[in-house]
């Protein structure tokens, strides 16, 4: 089947591709002559996914999904949520993105410390964070939802040579049982350990991250659903 994904980035492509296993074509917008950029104009992940999905649809008249992913660091209040791609600017730059998370972040330590030293009374803010994706298929006009979320912590620098966008700073809590590294623990019941080592996704296998990763638990679904009808 082919399949048409809102994207211009090769490496979302290849995990998608992965993901969806033997039986599928994934194509971009740009491999079908549609270059110009999707409007994302809405207020939620699920809006702007269904935006990008039914831009493709309506100019391209095939079968497609687009997902949105947002970031979200408590430090921070939520942020970048829905501006994750743009949080340094139109260019989407991956590395721009993750000086600009890092500084920030370093920013809201320093006022909460120094609130502290003051004596004032400020929530302890942690390194917390998660990723969400929201994926939309439309398949003979038909729409169907499926999402995904991974929770972690920002690390202090990135770390890592692999994956894309904010992997290297990313710090899953779970990672799979045979990645190398990974504790000698008893795994839990999706064959899961804690990440004791603090290993970033840039660190470990794709396949590892498929299986952890927001993206790779809305595309599994998604993966599930077509495998179900075909």
């Amino acid at each position: 089947m082919k399949l048409v994904f809102a994207t211009g980035n090769r490496g979302k492509l290849q995990e998608a591709a992965e993901i969806l296993g033997e039986g599928f074509a994934l194509v971009t917008p740009a491999d079908m002559g549609l270059e110009e950029d999707i409007p994302e104009t809405g207020k939620t992940l699920a809006a702007n996914s269904l935006l990008k999905a039914k831009y493709i649809s309506d100019h391209l008249g095939a079968d497609c999904f687009a997902d949105d992913t947002g970031l979200e660091v408590e430090i921070l209040g939520g942020a970048p949520g829905l501006h994750t791609a743009r949080y340094a600017g139109d260019a989407k730059d991956p590395k721009a993105n993750i000086a600009k998370l890092l500084t920030e972040m370093a920013r809201k330590e320093r006022e909460a410390s120094l609130a502290r030293a003051y004596g004032l009374r400020t929530v302890h803010a942690t390194r917390c964070a998660r990723f969400v994706t929201v994926a939309t298929l439309i398949l003979d006009g038909e729409i169907h939802t499926f999402t995904g979320e991974m929770t972690g912590k920002i690390g202090i620098v990135p770390t890592g040579k692999g994956g894309f966008g904010y992997d290297p700073v990313f710090i899953p809590d779970w990672i799979p049982a045979e990645e190398p590294g990974a504790p000698q623990e008893t795994p839990d019941a999706d064959r899961l350990v804690p990440n004791r080592g603090r290993l970033t996704c840039a660190q470990i296998s794709e396949e590892a991250k498929n299986r952890i990763s927001h993206r790779g638990k809305a595309l599994r679904a998604m993966a599930e659903f077509l495998h179900s009808i075909l």
